[in-house]
């Protein structure tokens, strides 16, 4: 602990940690942060249990010996960072440990979206890539996130790896570091271009944009223009990038009012589509029109409306690849299958999506989360991408236009094929994670045995993941719940989807009851 004070690079930092109780300093040194589902994220203090110049910096010393070890040393890395507090300066650190380590290194001229880093490694064919961001974490905090080559965020056992070289590695203040310059405009510009090549149809639509504080706002604008739709109209509030999120409770398009300018801004504007990024601009939501006012889509809906729009347009959907996780709906599985294309389910995360094409004949062409985030042009960028994202959605819905159809007509289409499909999510907050895992454990060893009137049968999904599926059902209904725990919160996130078969708006109404049967005992687990 006074090593670590004593080396701290950051006055500031060091002089924070001198003022901490002896709680707090326990607190700060009891653990350091880890490599979750997106990286390295936590609050912005000082000790190794927070983001701060130290941990950065001995982050990207660990990195670079991961790297040099499988013979990458030398390569070029890209790194990049939003506009979140800190960023910029934990950016430039990560650049100058990277060049005295001797790699070639492009350090993103300002603050960028998240996929655009992900798009300049692939492009580039770089060793790694690196962006700090906390993505739609609160304001107090910030993270790092990791790409090996062809732009994939890391898995296990890369990410331990990485942890087992940090933890070897010198005091903060001795890691070496280099002058590293911004690099120009190219791969930023190169990057626009692509996103704005997933436009397939002709015609202008009427757009909402917020990017929620964050830095998609720009480029989103830039690449719509070039895309052709050049008719936007954006939340004024919250369209320069704010690290304060000062006109939202929580940067997350998905949080109940998050959207509320948004949606107000589409109605008096008479939008078409209303769009919502998150501050790193890797995630979209989509809202619409609806008879009753404006509502955001779940991430789910968009999801099924862009897959079955990707394989529609699909030269040969037979020798396309469509993945969802196994937390999303599997409405999309049905969707593909009409297609004559493969279907992938993949553990939660983009990092596996990205992957889903690995062991199936095909190529990815699509694949989402339900959190909102869709990867809508693998070969580019393999990660969620809200602003490409965004592009195709308004693309969509030009062409649904062009048959005199709404994105509402299109879901009703969806459920008349497949069934109606509804999906929602309780969260059981906990005191502590492990308090988590005792109801994991208690629901393995004596597991629900009906849900909403139909007997259930469980699926362990152990070791490939925590996690426990119910299904059940008959001829016309099916239910599916997902229960694991979160990643990084004290609490369990039970995934709820129900399919309901039949006429239109009797099997809607079918579905809401049992979905809201389903809900409740799902939260009394």
């Amino acid at each position: 602990m006074q090593d670590w004070i004593a080396h701290d690079p950051d006055p500031d930092s060091a002089a924070e940690l001198v003022d901490c109780s002896a709680e707090e300093l326990d607190e700060r040194f009891a653990a350091s942060l880890t490599f979750g589902t997106a990286g390295l994220r936590g609050p912005l203090r000082a000790g190794p249990n927070g983001m701060n110049l130290a941990v950065v910096l001995r982050t990207t010393w660990g990195l670079a010996r991961v790297l040099s070890a499988r013979g990458l040393g030398g390569g070029h890395v890209v790194v990049g960072y939003d506009a979140r507090h800190r960023s910029a300066e934990f950016g430039r650190a990560t650049a100058e440990v990277f060049a005295a380590q001797g790699f070639s290194v492009t350090l993103m001229p300002s603050a960028a979206p998240t996929p655009v880093v992900a798009f300049a490694v692939r492009r580039t064919g770089a060793a790694a890539g690196v962006q700090i961001t906390a993505s739609h974490n609160p304001p107090t905090d910030n993270g790092y996130k990791v790409y090996l080559g062809g732009g994939l965020q890391i898995i296990s056992p890369t990410d331990r790896e990485i942890e087992q070289a940090i933890a070897a590695a010198p005091p903060a203040d001795e890691i070496a570091r280099s002058r590293v310059e911004p690099s120009g405009l190219d791969l930023l510009r190169d990057y626009i271009e692509r996103a704005a090549t997933v436009r397939r149809t002709v015609g202008s639509v009427r757009v909402a944009l917020t990017p929620m504080h964050g830095v998609g706002g720009e480029f989103a604008l830039d690449t719509l223009a070039l895309a052709g739709i050049g008719d936007v109209h954006v939340v004024a509030s919250q369209f320069a990038p704010d690290p304060n999120f000062p006109t939202v409770a929580f940067p997350n398009p998905e949080e109940p009012g998050a959207a509320d300018a948004l949606l107000a801004l589409a109605a008096e504007g008479d939008a078409e589509i209303a769009i919502a990024l998150d501050p790193d601009a890797d995630r979209c939501a989509v809202g619409v029109p609806t008879p009753t006012g404006w509502r955001m889509l779940s991430g789910d809906e968009t999801g099924w409306l862009l897959g079955d729009y990707v394989l529609s347009r699909c030269a040969d959907p037979t020798s396309a690849v469509v993945a969802s996780t196994v937390v999303s709906s599997r409405l999309l599985a049905s969707i593909a299958a009409s297609h004559g294309a493969c279907h992938v389910e993949t553990l939660s995360g983009v990092k596996w999506l990205a992957r889903a094409d690995d062991d199936v004949p095909g190529e990815l062409v699509y694949a989402y989360e339900e959190a909102i985030g869709h990867c809508v042009d693998p070969t580019a960028v393999r990660d969620k991408d809200g602003i490409s994202a965004a592009v195709l959605a308004c693309d969509m819905l030009a062409a649904q236009r062009a048959q005199g159809l709404s994105v509402l007509d299109a879901l009703d289409d969806l459920a008349r094929r497949h069934g109606v499909h509804t999906t929602t999510a309780v969260t059981r907050r906990v005191d502590t994670p492990q308090a988590a895992a005792e109801t994991m454990t208690r629901l393995r060893n004596r597991p629900p045995r009906s849900l909403a009137g139909f007997d259930v049968t469980v699926a362990d999904l152990e070791p490939r993941t925590d996690a426990l599926v119910f299904t059940g059902g008959d001829a016309e209904v099916s239910i599916r719940v997902v229960v694991r725990p979160s990643g990084t919160e004290p609490k369990l996130k039970c995934y709820i989807e129900i399919r309901c078969g039949g006429e239109l708006t009797s099997a809607r109404a079918r579905a809401e009851v049992l979905q809201r049967e389903a809900a409740g005992s799902v939260a009394a687990w």
